[in-house]
């Protein structure tokens, strides 16, 4: 059979650059170890499978290495092939994932996800990943994933890891995020993620679920701006509304085609 496939740069304006997603539509689903094999086939950070049954969208994501409970960009990219490249008509769209119902909205040229709030705690950071990192944090939580505060934006460009020490650990779902208050934005990150095919991931939109109920806090402002910095880097619209965030982007449609099996 044939599969359409589509890959968008999610969090960007730009081609090459923001977080790159493969997208597939399906009929019905394929056998798990399967969708991992395509996942696989694609080698980038995430790809998407949808099932649109006409009320309600389901949808999930697999890594290279495994599915995962929550992505943003690759929703991002889901929702994007659904609105602009086969004009969906619902709008907001309804999906149905491992982390519950997400809706998308669509409006003034941006995807507003709407996503659970995962405000992080106080907690020790392991001997792994402290030993793994050349610069130490100055404040240390976690909610599904690390999330380690530094000083300033420098410092999180600055960051490397060294992988050989960081990939003792196993964090599940989760990885490591680094985050300061940004030079021209309100807070920049990275996010690093042990034993991935892709060590660092160039824009997660699922850590922020994390970073913008910590950011409001700290800045005492629910509407934040933020950058994450990574090679390719990406650029998302954020906004604390309690027990959920609103996550928003934009995204490049870089190829379309078709898959056999």
């Amino acid at each position: 059979m044939n599969y359409p496939i589509y890959q968008v740069d999610a969090f960007t304006t730009k081609l090459f650059s923001g977080n790159p997603a493969c997208v597939v539509t399906l009929k019905k689903w394929l056998a798990d170890d399967l969708l991992l094999k395509i996942a696989k086939e694609n080698a980038v950070a995430e790809t998407a499978f949808f099932i649109d049954n006409g009320k309600e969208i389901q949808l999930r994501w697999f890594t290279p290495d495994l599915e995962i409970d929550l992505c943003g960009h690759a929703t991002l990219a889901a929702a994007y092939v659904l609105k602009s490249v086969l004009k969906h008509p619902a709008n907001p769209l309804l999906f149905n994932t491992q982390s519950g119902k997400l809706e998308v909205i669509f409006k003034n040229d941006y995807y507003h996800l709407n996503f659970p709030s995962r405000k992080p705690i106080p907690t020790e950071l392991p001997t792994a990943i402290k030993s793994a990192l050349n610069i130490q944090p100055k404040e240390i939580y976690k909610a599904r994933d690390y999330l380690l505060v530094y000083d300033n934006q420098q410092e999180i460009e600055n960051i490397k890891i060294d992988r050989q020490i960081f990939d003792t650990i196993n964090l599940g779902f989760g990885g490591v995020i680094v985050t300061a208050k940004g030079d021209s934005s309100d807070f920049v990150s990275r996010f690093f993620t042990p034993q991935a095919t892709i060590l660092e991931d160039p824009v997660t939109g699922s850590a922020h679920c994390t970073l913008i109920p910590y950011w409001a806090k700290k800045l005492a402002k629910n509407q934040l701006n933020a950058l994450q910095l990574s090679q390719r880097v990406g650029e998302l619209y954020c906004e604390n509304i309690g027990e959920r965030v609103i996550i928003a982007g934009q995204a490049k449609l870089y190829l379309k085609g078709s898959f056999s099996i």
